[in-house]
């Protein structure tokens, strides 16, 4: 078996969770979250986390498990509507936040991973975003630096791995996971189907092996955040 596999999200876990740690999330809403792991990193206990995740999934699960415990002190985010205890904590001074525009933090998390420190965009200009921030004009245009994204830990969930830890997703849920993979120091993943090496078709191969050291398979139990339905016809 490889040493990048483990027996569960705990053990995964073990030895890369501290205080003051920042970790990157996989997931849109509550798509492709990387359940298994946000349920073990709550019950590590580790405080003060800084968490770069495009929202902060819902009451009661994802991501708003870590905000109930109160183990995370500032989120980088995008959209963060669906959750009460994080406007809550927000607006009571308990929890700190960096919006950015979707796709800025998209580009964020990409440039962290690709070693690119900073780069300039047009959005956000003239608003609050652009506060604080340089501003340069190129061919006439303001634009304002942004600056990369990296984190300690990125808990991620994959539709497919193999025990390299080469990654497959599936439709949304791959969102923003493949650029954090590359952000991470430490990368651990969890999977719906875990196969050895040469099982995949390397034509489709989202995330080489290289970006993930730790691998597990695992059942998610996958809510519809909301669920939306209609009346048959007669």
């Amino acid at each position: 078996m490889s040493k990048k596999v483990y027996k569960d999200a705990k053990s995964a876990l073990d030895g890369l969770c501290f205080d003051g740690m920042t970790v990157m999330s996989g997931g849109f809403g509550i798509c492709g979250i990387a359940e298994n792991y946000i349920a073990a990193l709550r019950d590590t206990a580790t405080k003060d986390m800084t968490v770069i995740s495009n929202n902060a999934g819902i009451d009661g699960f994802g991501l708003g498990l870590l905000l109930e415990s109160k183990q995370i002190s500032k989120m980088i985010s995008s959209y963060v509507g669906e959750n009460k205890e994080f406007e809550r904590q927000y607006l009571s001074g308990e929890l700190d936040l960096e919006f950015n525009p979707q796709g800025t933090l998209a580009e964020r998390i990409r440039a962290g991973g690709a070693g690119i420190p900073g780069f300039y965009t047009k959005t956000g200009v003239g608003t609050l975003i652009a506060e604080g921030k340089e501003h340069k004009e190129f061919d006439g245009q303001t634009y304002i630096m942004e600056t990369g994204l990296k984190a300690d830990l990125a808990i991620i969930k994959a539709w497919k791995g193999d025990t390299a830890g080469n990654l497959i997703f599936k439709a949304t849920a791959r969102n923003f996971s493949p650029m954090m993979c590359m952000g991470a120091k430490n990368t651990v993943v969890e999977v719906d189907e875990l196969v050895e090496p040469g099982e995949l078709d390397p034509n489709f191969i989202h995330t080489p092996g290289i970006f993930v050291q730790r691998i597990i398979q695992a059942k998610c139990e996958k809510r519809i955040e909301q669920r939306t339905t209609r009346k048959r016809s007669a």
